[in-house]
């Protein structure tokens, strides 16, 4: 599994988002966006997380910078998620990992002292050319949101 890192060339994707509409890594063409990858909705770490994310957002939107999230759950999922924590993030499908494993964020993990396959919780700032400005593997939920709008800050 190969990372990502500064300067290369951020993977294009069109995904579904929550109300089924295609959501294209070109469609931010000219911004920058925050790209994440989380396990799960509606669990304890992805939920912080996108909480997170979603009480920053305007702080993102002040900076220029969009903010998604990317998960294998499907769009009934997402839109359940989002209304329970009433987030505004968009949330993206990713059911069958492939846009996960061109990121690196697709793959073998240890959790607990145990060995599985699933998502690498993994962020990407990807500048207004689609390149990786930042890539974050293995983050952990808590705290994170705030350490990406704090580099986006300047």
């Amino acid at each position: 599994m190969a990372k990502l890192v500064a300067g290369d060339k951020a993977p294009d994707f069109s995904l579904p988002d929550q109300d089924g509409e295609t959501v294209s890594l070109g469609d931010f063409t000219g911004r920058r966006v925050v790209v994440y990858f989380y396990p799960a909705d509606d669990t304890p770490g992805c939920t912080k997380e996108a909480c997170q994310f979603n009480d920053r957002l305007q702080g993102f939107a002040d900076a220029g910078v969009d903010v998604v999230g990317i998960s294998p759950d499907g769009a009934a999922a997402h839109r359940r998620f989002r209304e329970r924590y009433e987030l505004e993030v968009r949330l993206l499908t990713d059911s069958d990992h492939s846009v996960m494993e061109r990121y690196g964020s697709w793959g073998e993990k240890t959790m607990y002292g145990r060995t599985s396959v699933g998502v690498i919780r993994s962020t990407f700032l990807v500048s207004s050319d689609g390149r990786i400005e930042e890539a974050w593997y293995n983050v952990r939920a808590d705290g994170h949101a705030a350490k990406v709008l704090d580099l986006v800050q300047g």
